[in-house]
């Protein structure tokens, strides 16, 4: 900026000289003239090629200014096209990623909302349902029916707190707590608390482990990963099947599998599947656990990967380094 603004200083000086020397030998009327009327002339002509350098920035610019004033406005489909020398050329690109990335961000959100809403909607029905059936003496106020609704307000909780945690990982702000675990240990305990809960849907939960393998992790939200792949497994096997755990590794890598012999996923749903609220035709979940799973799988450095086949099952692969 002092260099551009030294150079203008030096241009308008070398104007204002010429046209004193060209004024004084005017009055003067000394000699032949055509050598300082070039002399004059200079400065102008330099000033109308800067004028013309100018204009053909400030066109462009001034086409940024008025898209990013749309932009701030809420319209994130607007868009310039690049032109003008590199470095305009440079920020045209630059606002237009901007712009498209707003556009993204903004889609998601309004996406997130409709299907929060949905998800909402649906064990508030069932709770207003029993209600107003108890009220209307349809059904009895008894351990059965109020059952069913804490079950529902259960549901209602665990989505709740699904969008906290998602909304502390998207801020960077979910803390972790590290400290040396054993995921053998950890991941028979999780297979045992699910046992019980298998036999009654037919399902056979096995667990393959080597010796003791100790990683740095969070127990609290690897253990959040395990429950919610066994919930989707055993919500994959209506009719009964195997659900396996398979601890692998030393010290300090561990992986970790957890298979079912369930309904299976296709090809189409397969890709989606870490999608918020993605869920497949038979799902019947939130379709936000799998997002959890990968993202606090990655907040401890570790990968997550899905295998499936439809009528054969499926099988989760987390790795975490220690």
């Amino acid at each position: 900026m002092a260099v551009r603004a030294l150079f203008f200083f030096a241009l308008v000086v070398l104007m204002i000289v010429g046209m004193a020397v060209l004024i004084f030998q005017i009055v003067s009327n000394v000699g032949d003239l055509s050598g300082w009327w070039a002399l004059g002339a200079i400065p102008f002509l330099l000033m109308v090629l800067i004028g013309r350098s100018v204009m053909r920035t400030w066109r462009p610019a001034r086409r940024l200014i008025n898209a990013a004033g749309s932009l701030a406005d809420g319209d994130y489909t607007v868009r310039v096209e690049p032109v003008g020398s590199g470095s305009m050329r440079a920020a045209m690109n630059s606002f237009n990623q901007m712009a498209s990335q707003l556009e993204t961000a903004d889609e998601q959100r309004r996406r997130l909302l409709a299907d929060l809403g949905h998800e909402m909607r649906t064990p508030l029905t069932v709770v207003r349902g029993e209600i107003e059936a108890m009220l209307d003496g349809v059904h009895e106020v008894d351990a059965e029916h109020l059952g069913l609704l804490l079950n529902e307000v259960g549901v209602m909780e665990r989505l709740l707190e699904d969008l906290r945690t998602l909304s502390l990982l998207d801020a960077g702000r979910l803390a972790l707590h590290p400290e040396e675990t054993d995921v053998v240990a950890l991941v028979e305990d999780v297979a045992d608390g699910y046992r019980r809960r298998a036999a009654e849907a037919g399902v056979v939960v096995e667990v393959a482990a080597g010796p003791p393998t100790a990683v740095m992790v969070d127990p609290v939200r690897i253990r959040e990963v395990m429950t919610n792949l066994a919930d989707n497994a055993l919500r994959a096997m209506p009719d009964g099947g195997r659900l396996g755990f398979q601890v692998a590794g030393r010290s300090p890598v561990a992986a970790i599998t957890v298979t079912d012999t369930g309904t299976g996923i296709g090809p189409e749903d397969l890709a989606q599947v870490f999608d918020r609220f993605h869920k497949g035709s038979t799902s019947r979940g939130s379709g936000l656990g799998l997002t959890i799973s990968r993202d606090l799988v990655e907040a401890h450095g570790g990968t997550i990967g899905m295998a499936s086949e439809p009528g054969v099952g499926t099988t989760v692969t987390i790795e975490l380094p220690g």
